[in-house]
């Protein structure tokens, strides 16, 4: 009795490893088929059509609480939009020269590591002032905007005399929107650009503010103000480690890690000016116009003929 018991009990234990198997097998096989119908049914990359609906339009590269707790960023934006900005929104944009407010020295945990003199702090003041400048306007070009060309714009400055903020600031908005043919104009200053070290941590903060004023009757339509910090933060308690930590910590002070910082500053300014279906809508009727227009230039084709001399000219 014993042993047919025992006998049994292993054929049982010999068949539910197998039975196992079998049921995976199985279900591997389903999830195989299942897979090939939705392959089957989704459409092939060549045959997707374009202009479609894009997702995250107005979050894809902004920070959320989140965001800011694992990156420990402190820093934030505070803006405000003009009551009537969706019929005022502007059509044709020039972003002006930012200023730099700080030393233009490479500071460090508020010490200034570098002397640079009066014309050295001026370029530098210029190059961190242009970087900032150059990353807003990029933003602002991927929008509904109609944006002037910065080469362009500077140089118009530059015949009228305008090289100083004292005397940008001086030019009303009304003024700078005929010389520059816009129909409003973005200011900036940049107000942070420090590098911070302390062994396992190190940051780059950079902080600047933008207002857009109209050049039709000088409203303040956008404005915001605010930093970002890109934080490395490397824990490590065996002395060895920490050497080790502190070392690669400091070597994220580098000129790419304060690029992405500005990009990211000047990026979530942008994307808290909200988009105008109103200027949308016309920039596709230009474009329309510009289209059918262009098609009854080169619908009519000259007849070529040809002189006494054999010379051949259009008619």
């Amino acid at each position: 009795m014993d042993s047919r018991n025992t006998s049994s009990r292993h054929q049982r234990g010999r068949n539910f490893p197998q039975s196992l198997v079998s049921a995976i097998a199985a279900s591997l096989a389903l999830s195989a088929l299942a897979l090939s119908g939705c392959a089957s049914r989704t459409t092939a990359p060549d045959n997707r059509t374009f202009f479609r609906d894009e997702q995250g339009l107005e979050t894809h590269g902004r920070k959320t609480w989140f965001d800011h707790l694992v990156e420990l960023d402190p820093g934030g934006l505070k803006t405000h939009l003009a009551a009537d900005y969706d019929q005022a929104a502007p059509e044709k944009i020039a972003v002006l020269p930012f200023n730099d407010c700080g030393s233009a020295q490479y500071v460090v945990d508020k010490i200034a590591l570098t002397h640079r003199t009066d014309g050295e702090q001026a370029d530098w003041a210029w190059t961190d002032a242009n970087r900032m400048r150059r990353a807003v306007n990029g933003y602002l070009a991927s929008r509904e905007f109609v944006e002037a060309n910065i080469i362009q714009v500077d140089e118009i400055l530059k015949d009228h005399g305008i090289n100083t903020e004292q005397k940008l600031e001086g030019v009303p908005p009304q003024v700078l929107g005929k010389w520059l043919g816009v129909d409003a104009v973005v200011y900036g200053n940049i107000r942070h650009y420090d590098a911070y070290y302390a062994l396992l941590l190190s940051s780059w903060q950079v902080g600047a503010d933008v207002r857009m004023v109209s050049t039709h009757d000088g409203e303040e339509l956008f404005s915001a103000e605010g930093s970002r910090y890109s934080v490395n933060f490397m824990p490590a308690f065996d002395p060895l480690d920490i050497a080790i930590n502190s070392g690669l910590s400091l070597l994220e002070l580098r000129d790419v890690t304060l690029a992405r910082a500005e990009e990211e500053d000047a990026r979530e300014m942008v994307l808290r000016i909200p988009r105008s279906e109103k200027l949308k809508s016309e920039l596709i009727e230009a474009a329309r116009r510009h289209d059918e227009l262009d098609a009854e230039n080169t619908s009519y084709v000259k007849p070529v003929v040809k002189n006494d001399a054999g010379e051949i000219s259009l008619k």
